[in-house]
């Protein structure tokens, strides 16, 4: 397995961390924390077969903990288990943000030391950093080795284009630009929601196709998903209350929940960013640009604010987080969404 100091002396890119176990260079311990549930699940699917070449080894020698119901003393006492077949064993522990504080003490000398014949893959479902929803860092933080920490990278537009079509290649899907294009712009920019639905529209090409082009995309995502999202936008633009809610039922009709969320939380955030833009000087032809936006949507879209402040916009977008906690958390996702867009359709 590779030394912590292979990782390098800070949080780790997910792209390094990920070509560094294909090599086949698995460090004994890594906390994978952030908002990118691909991230995670990708991950453990690269240390798994990094460890069990011979799938039959991980019945035996690879352990899913749940961070809520598991202790820090179990995790610890797992990880010190010797393997049975393979030559070493794979511990991974999910919403390890749940691990209580009070296991630091306990947890601190095995992170020092990590055991030679385990890998203990900790996987946070939520950033451990301080922010909006968290006074301070998370105290695995403060244990765990900055070398061994992998955090997500923020990807917007071409960026985010570009690492899907190479994420795709890991299903032996090739995605053209124009698909991947065309994912973003209506999917938005949630990591696994755009490759759940570059499979599926792999598949609309028939059960042995492989690539996905702008047909596929248009075979899956469709017209209908287009028009329903413009719809909904156009009527809180409109803050027509009644309208909204009826193209809500309609799209949660046919679309997953956290597909509508990821699409009202980008329109929020899209106009909350036009509109510190706009009032730091970027003329509205600067903004198109950046946003790959015709001027004439970025005029109409300022025209919809009406004035509203950039605190009240900030309020929307933490109240959008929220609500995606809420979904990720098993809220009931209509009385959720249907909350939310009467709220976004408020003035304030």
């Amino acid at each position: 397995m590779a030394p912590l100091e292979t990782l390098g002396g800070d949080a780790v890119d997910p792209t390094a961390f990920l070509r560094l176990i294909e090599r086949g260079q698995v460090p004994p311990l890594a906390l994978v924390h952030g908002a990118d549930a691909q991230l995670t699940d990708d991950c453990l699917a690269a240390v798994s077969r990094a460890l069990f070449p011979d799938p039959a080894h991980a019945a035996f020698d690879r352990e899913i903990l749940d961070g809520r119901e598991a202790s820090v003393d179990h995790v610890v006492s797992a990880a010190l288990t010797l393997p049975f077949g393979a030559a070493a064993r794979l511990v991974a522990v999910r919403h390890c943000q749940a691990l209580a504080a009070k296991g630091s003490e306990a947890f601190g000398p095995y992170a020092k030391a990590p055991s030679p014949t385990s890998v203990l893959l900790l996987l946070a479902d939520e950033s451990l950093r301080a922010g909006r929803e968290r006074k301070s860092d998370h105290w695995l933080l403060g244990v765990v080795p900055s070398a061994a920490v992998v955090e997500p990278v923020a990807r917007r537009g071409r960026a985010l284009e570009e690492w899907l079509r190479q994420r795709a290649q890991l299903d032996d899907l090739t995605v053209s630009e124009g698909a991947a294009r065309l994912l973003v712009s209506w999917v938005g920019d949630d990591p696994a929601l755009l490759v759940g639905e570059v499979r599926k529209a792999a598949l609309a090409g028939g059960p042995e196709n492989r690539n996905v082009g702008e047909a596929e995309v248009r075979a899956v995502v469709g017209e209908h998903r287009v028009s329903g999202v413009f719809d909904l936008t156009r009527a809180l633009e409109r803050r027509d209350l009644a309208l909204a809610l009826r193209t809500l039922d309609g799209l949660l009709a046919t679309e997953e929940p956290m597909l509508v969320i990821a699409m009202l939380t980008r329109e929020v955030r899209t106009a909350w960013t036009v509109q510190l833009w706009r009032r730091a000087g970027q003329s509205i032809d600067q903004i198109a640009r950046i946003l790959r936006r015709p001027p004439g949507a970025i005029e109409a879209l300022l025209g919809s604010m009406g004035g509203e402040s950039s605190v009240s916009l900030g309020d929307k977008l933490r109240r959008c987080w929220e609500v995606e906690r809420a979904l990720k958390s098993s809220g009931e996702p209509r009385a959720e969404l249907a909350v939310l867009v009467s709220e976004l359709c408020s003035a304030r």
